[in-house]
């Protein structure tokens, strides 16, 4: 059967119109309340000094982001830089889960809101690990901001060779659009370390020489990369307010591979199977389930300090929890967080917006 030319120019922007749609309807979750694009200060060279909010950049250089900084006047420039950004945050924001996007930079990163260090991807040298393909969102407490006055950002950025810098993507501050279903946010700065031991999972194992991590994240970008087997995260956290529910739901995004959950050393759930044997563990596309798991209300200690472990096999590529939400919450909020993540949407409604 013979086509028409006109045909397969149809067929080809449809094509192309539900790989963008698809691409960018994760985004549409999210709701952007500041546009970061458009011009920093930047400097070449490194001194950590640099990421202080009073940091006094004025007779830095003024050049656009997101561009290559080969493309803002440093043509041939491999090396350090730093970029600052100075914003005001609305009083508006609350509770929400909020993220930092900085879109792809091109080799490695640091990133430090007033002062204090949200996120980090690939490895600086001597131990030089390029993310140049990580898309870096990095979720940040809320108590990070000041709220209705001045922020500071401030950016370490590695080029190791080729064009350098904040090069592309969706630059700005965002909110998740159903993190107001989170009762207790957990993303951010958790414990982490390679390897496996039963007694990881105890509530007062002393978890103090453990490595940081970011999560949501992929393990990869944040200086393990090439890692594949048991690895444990670790997070101590407080309530701010009572949960009135006599069943909780521990919400962990989704996990590369499969994992184990516990809070304060009891098990509460699990997606996949971990072998004995780690490297015998079957799987399939347990790394694309949204983690929800069920457990009584009366496991957390209302006034005290609480910790959540989670044991995570990773057969290969990426691995770690990478994708939030992270949270605790109630039964029925989960119920409408899972059917406003999990809703499936035709062609045709993301095509005409419905």
């Amino acid at each position: 059967m013979k086509y028409s030319k006109s045909l397969y120019i149809i067929i080809f922007s449809l094509t192309m119109v539900l790989f963008f749609t698809q691409k960018t309807f994760a985004l549409n979750e999210w709701d952007r309340i500041l546009d970061l694009k458009g011009s920093w200060k930047f400097s070449i060279g490194d001194d950590k000094n640099w990421a202080n909010s009073n940091f006094d950049d004025s007779n830095w250089e003024t050049i656009h982001v997101p561009a290559f900084w080969e493309e803002e006047g440093f043509y041939g420039y491999n090396g350090y830089g730093w970029y600052r950004k100075e914003f005001v945050l609305s009083n508006r924001i609350e509770e929400e889960i909020v993220y930092i996007s900085l879109g792809y930079i091109d080799d490695v990163d640091e990133v430090y809101l007033n002062g204090k260090l949200v996120g980090s991807s690939g490895t600086f040298p001597p131990q030089y690990q390029s993310a140049y393909n990580a898309e870096r969102k990095y979720s940040v407490p809320i108590k990070y901001f000041n709220k209705g006055g001045k922020n500071q950002l401030a950016v370490r950025v590695f080029d190791a060779t080729l064009g350098g810098g904040i090069n592309s993507g969706d630059i700005g501050i965002y909110i998740i659009s159903y993190s107001f279903l989170i009762d207790k946010n957990l993303e951010g700065e958790w414990k982490f370390i390679t390897g496996d031991k039963k007694e990881y999972k105890d509530q007062n194992y002393n978890d103090s020489g453990w490595e940081n991590i970011f999560v949501p994240g992929f393990w990869e970008t944040q200086g393990f990369d090439n890692y594949n087997g048991i690895a444990w995260y670790r997070k101590t956290f407080r309530l701010n307010k009572p949960l009135k529910d006599d069943q909780l739901v521990l919400i962990l995004g989704k996990i590369d591979d499969i994992d184990e959950a516990y809070l304060n050393g009891k098990y509460i759930g699990q997606t996949g199977s971990i072998n004995e044997i780690p490297e015998k563990s079957k799987f399939n596309n347990e790394w694309n389930e949204l983690r929800g798991y069920i457990f009584p209300a009366k496991l957390l200690n209302i006034k005290g300090e609480n910790t959540i472990a989670i044991r995570v096999y990773d057969g290969y590529i990426n691995g770690g929890i990478y994708e939030g939400p992270i949270g605790i919450t109630t039964q029925d909020n989960y119920k409408k967080a899972w059917k406003r993540i999990s809703k499936k949407r035709s062609f045709w409604d993301l095509f005409f917006g419905n």
